[in-house]
């Protein structure tokens, strides 16, 4: 990352929820910075990946509480902001992803209603506009049809398509970061490397920041600039994603050694060795 003032700087980010066993610490004391890159966060589920990319946005529902020390988005102090102000923000400066578009798209809305909507819930733009805008953005993200695509349901698009159209409807407007929650995990192959490429030249052309989140080590060493490893809520190691392969911290070493290598077949993979006091504050 360059010199120049992080496009996003947290420190001591944490989100907290009570329940009727005691309080659970989802987010403990996370700390970054992000330019305009490709940042991956990286762990087991449950370690905390998901809520610090809500965490940023604020969607932490009630009774759960989000503390920081500093969270600040382009100048703008996140935790100050108020609703109007972060409205403002949600979907057009900062855009997320969700993992399974079955459950964030309308499913009693066409596609291009949903995508035209959300770029005019942000931009004055009357009907024709949006109606445009939204296809010009199903083109980006390289459907095959877009103007079928446009007038389709949810149901009737596959899972690839429909992860597109999500990514089509957050980047309408633009945003300056990214968040994408392991927007790859049910794709095939094929499709997974369309998505990538589609992500990678929108950092690329437009400088955006990107967050991506995902539990394949292989997938973001090789796609993302520098790599966040979360083990219980906390960062147990950042470094560069291409040298990930050389990490230090066994909870990293005991990720990597528990992937299957087709060039190096083993009768038993590795067990995942975890140790509480990688989770306390100061390990």
């Amino acid at each position: 990352m360059s010199a120049t003032k992080p496009l996003l700087a947290v420190e001591d980010l944490r989100v907290e929820f009570p329940t009727r066993v005691g309080l659970v610490r989802a987010v403990r004391g996370v700390s970054f910075t992000l330019g305009r890159e490709k940042l991956g966060i990286v762990g087991e589920s449950g370690s905390g990946k998901s809520q610090t990319g809500r965490a940023i946005l604020r969607l932490v529902a009630p009774p759960g509480r989000l503390t920081a020390k500093r969270l600040e988005f382009d100048g703008v102090d996140l935790l100050a902001a108020d609703d109007r102000a972060m409205r403002g923000i949600r979907g057009d400066r900062i855009a997320m992803v969700l993992q399974d578009p079955k459950f964030s798209l309308n499913p009693v809305m066409t596609v291009g209603k949903q995508i035209a909507e959300a770029y005019r819930a942000h931009a004055k733009a009357g009907r024709a506009g949006a109606k445009e805008r939204a296809l010009e953005m199903l083109r980006a993200v390289r459907m095959r049809d877009p103007e079928r695509v446009y007038r389709a349901y949810p149901h009737e698009l596959s899972g690839g398509m429909g992860q597109r159209a999500m990514i089509a409807m957050m980047l309408a407007t633009e945003p300056d970061l990214l968040i994408a929650d392991e927007p790859t995990s049910a794709l095939d192959v094929t499709v997974q490397m369309q998505v990538l490429a589609i992500l990678d030249d929108l950092v690329t052309e437009r400088g955006m920041g990107l967050i991506f989140i995902s539990h394949d080590l292989n997938l973001v060493a090789s796609f993302c600039d520098r790599v966040l490893v979360m083990y219980a809520g906390r960062v147990v190691e950042q470094l560069r994603a291409s040298e990930l392969g050389q990490a230090k911290h066994p909870y990293t070493r005991g990720l990597l050694a528990a992937l299957p290598r087709i060039d190096r077949p083993v009768k038993d993979l590795p067990v995942l060795r975890r140790d509480p006091q990688w989770a306390e504050e100061g390990a």
